[in-house]
């Protein structure tokens, strides 16, 4: 159990087909909901699932098993059979609900809070932050998770990674900081090419006007930060939450004792890191070396 004014819930971490899926809370809902209208319309129309599945690209099978609420609709599969069966933007219309029940409800709960936002900090001590990640970056480490996910699964949790990264596209602007130790930086994950490719990412998001990076080197010998990787999130209103990550859990803290505490150690953090200039010069340097 979380403590007081803490929320725990269960830890992070395809093919061309759309995915079969198990789905649970409101977004199971929200798929059948779907499923029906594309029923409902293509039975108006007067197709049979196989001709509506010739007339948009998919098979039969995928039609019915969209239908069902068994299967989540792609958008362009949503696009095409809108169409095909005259929806007049109806079906269109449901890619953004789509979209969001294809996320795991915890990446939700965390992607609305972050587009709530007005800051954000966070501090990572062993990987890139995810909203800094490449997509190559991100299935590298869903792909390391133990117990292993299953493929559909690496590809769920990659594009709910993914889709947070709209807060960098954000008006008004959302002010992002965000910590790295020295070793996420120079841990060469998901192989040579894969941490070139990220590097290059965080000197491109560096350059932003509404983000710093900063490094925190290994041989600092003081550190606020060994309690672990942090996030620390403020809103409009003058409130604010922490977010804290471990290995089974995460846990979203509101206690506001225990957000400035947060708080405390978050701004220290930055203090004994490079500066945002000596940092994206450090990251240049890591990147001729990788």
């Amino acid at each position: 159990m979380a403590g007081e004014g803490g929320q725990e819930y269960t830890a992070d971490g395809g093919d061309d087909a759309d995915r079969d899926v198990e789905l649970e809370d409101d977004s199971g809902a929200v798929i059948a909901t779907v499923g029906r209208q594309i029923r409902l319309w293509r039975e108006s129309a007067g197709l049979r699932a196989a001709e509506l599945g010739a007339a948009i690209g998919y098979g039969e099978n995928q039609v019915y098993k969209v239908e069902a609420g068994k299967r989540i609709p792609k958008p362009e599969f949503l696009d095409r059979a809108d169409e095909v069966l005259g929806a007049g933007g109806k079906l269109a219309a449901m890619k953004k609900d789509v979209a969001e029940a294809r996320y795991p409800k915890k990446v939700r709960d965390l992607a609305k809070l972050e587009r709530d936002a007005v800051e954000l900090g966070a501090y990572g001590n062993h990987n890139v932050h995810g909203l800094l990640q490449t997509e190559e970056y991100a299935r590298a480490l869903f792909e390391m998770r133990r117990p292993s996910f299953a493929p559909e699964e690496i590809e769920r949790h990659v594009a709910a990674r993914m889709g947070r990264q709209e807060i960098f596209e954000r008006q008004p602007l959302t002010m992002l900081t965000f910590v790295q130790e020295e070793v996420t930086i120079k841990r060469p994950l998901g192989g040579r090419m894969v941490a070139r490719r990220q590097l290059e990412r965080l000197l491109e998001v560096g350059q932003l006007r509404n983000v710093e990076i900063q490094v925190m080197p290994t041989d600092r010998e003081d550190h606020a930060g060994m309690g672990g990787q942090l996030q620390l999130l403020k809103f409009d209103d003058g409130t604010a939450v922490g977010h804290w990550e471990g290995q089974l859990s995460n846990r979203l803290i509101s206690d506001p004792k225990e957000v400035r505490i947060i708080e405390l150690r978050y701004g220290i953090i930055r203090a004994q890191a490079l500066t945002p200039r000596e940092s994206l010069t450090f990251i240049e340097k890591a990147l001729g070396e990788t």
